[in-house]
């Protein structure tokens, strides 16, 4: 009942083959044995008996992609299950593709504007670039994520133009059904469904569709980015995925590492992330910018898997339940938050703007924390608490 298939005399199998049970279920090979293979199960394995048929299929696993996908919500292998009928015209996509070579690419120079202040204004985000959204528990991290997708809408419907449409793909990952049908529900009131696709793998899903669901959100978003399109992808949350590949590798017995995670976690996001690039002008100029958001423990930014997801990434934007419940929302803590390639994609405007902002206000939380202790402070110091305390308000923004 863990979702494991022991299959024999597949000898012939490609690792990364689907196959297909007597019962219809389907499922991957992952693990190529001497004597068996390993096959972890899309779906329910207790129609799965000793002694089944298993027949290949012969191919590796692919998901439809194409604007026939818009407003509609999927789960981790493709399949509809918001009950609207199935897809319409479609093409097919590898779910593991390699990321784009370096002359494929192009350094990013385009802004994605998110809609938030603090987000634009001190961590600005580009077109194809990888922004990682860490926090614990409740400080914020999916709202940004939907805010985010919610300001593409007057930017959308402003033009018919290719170039600006950015079109979006929100990967759920582990979340319970309730959530992600509040999230629709939302989505639909806004009416920013008819450029979104969402891809759902909740909690109750076998742990191999979680570990699925982003590659495959990622083969769709990738049909926008390869045809000269701008697109953006949220996986919430790669900690979920993360723990659903360490369940799989442990029942196929592959050796556990740190945190009993597998040697190849890194792999794991490593590959998906790159995948998320600016094309350059000869391929087209399209572009795949991906958020991925990562749940620390207690604060905790230096355990393995956000420290891996940090080193992939362009920079992070760090969420601090402390901040959230000052009221500073979103609760960006300035001095951990970085972007790594974005400033070249800032708004000329915004960059006169907001230029020594973000470092003004990394100075004022440091400087604030000893001005509890002493009244007699220097006038200079004393002007950056005022300023820093205005630009605390600033930013502030209900989510």
């Amino acid at each position: 009942g863990d979702g494991i298939a022991r299959v024999y005399g597949l000898s012939e199998i490609q690792a990364g083959e689907m196959v297909e049970f007597a019962s219809g279920v389907k499922g991957i090979a992952l693990n190529l044995e001497n004597e068996n293979v390993g096959i972890v199960v899309f779906g329910s394995d207790t129609a799965i008996k000793e002694g089944d048929l298993v027949k290949r299929t012969g191919s590796i696993v692919d998901v439809p992609a194409g604007k026939a996908m818009l407003g509609r919500v999927v789960d981790g292998l493709g399949v509809p299950i918001d009950g609207k009928g199935a897809l319409s015209d479609h093409e097919r996509r590898r779910v593991e593709v390699k990321a784009p070579g370096i002359i494929e690419r192009k350094s990013v120079h385009e802004p994605m504007q998110t809609g938030l202040k603090a987000v634009d204004s001190l961590v600005p985000i580009g077109r194809g670039q990888r922004e990682l959204i860490i926090g614990d528990r409740q400080t914020g991290k999916t709202a940004i994520a939907i805010d985010t997708i919610l300001n593409q809408k007057q930017m959308n419907s402003r033009g018919t133009n290719e170039s600006e449409t950015l079109y979006c793909v929100y990967v759920a990952i582990g979340q319970k059904r309730s959530t992600v049908a509040q999230l629709v529900q939302i989505l639909s009131e806004a009416n920013a469904l008819e450029y979104s696709i969402l891809v759902a793998a909740t909690a109750s899903d076998p742990a191999p569709l979680q570990f699925l669901a982003p590659y495959s959100g990622c083969a769709m978003g990738e049909y926008f980015r390869d045809n000269g399109m701008h697109a953006l992808i949220i996986y919430d949350d790669l900690s979920k995925q993360a723990v659903a590949y360490r369940q799989m590798s442990l029942l196929l017995r592959r050796p556990p590492g740190r945190e009993a995670f597998p040697g190849d976690v890194f792999y794991l996001h490593s590959r998906l992330l790159e995948r998320a690039a600016k094309r350059s002008d000869q391929t087209g100029a399209g572009s795949l910018t991906a958020l991925p958001v990562i749940e620390t423990q207690a604060g905790d930014v230096s355990a393995y898997i956000p420290t891996n997801v940090i080193s992939i990434t362009d920079g992070q934007i760090c969420l601090e339940t402390e901040l959230f419940y000052r009221g500073i929302r979103p609760a960006i803590n300035v001095g951990l938050s970085v972007s790594r390639v974005g400033s070249a994609a800032q708004l000329k405007a915004m960059k006169q703007v907001c230029g020594s902002s973000k470092l003004e206000l990394a100075q004022y939380r440091e400087v604030a924390a000893f001005a509890q202790f002493g009244s007699d402070l220097d006038a200079a110091t004393q002007a950056l608490l005022n300023r820093g305390a205005r630009l605390t308000e600033v930013p502030k923004q209900p989510q």
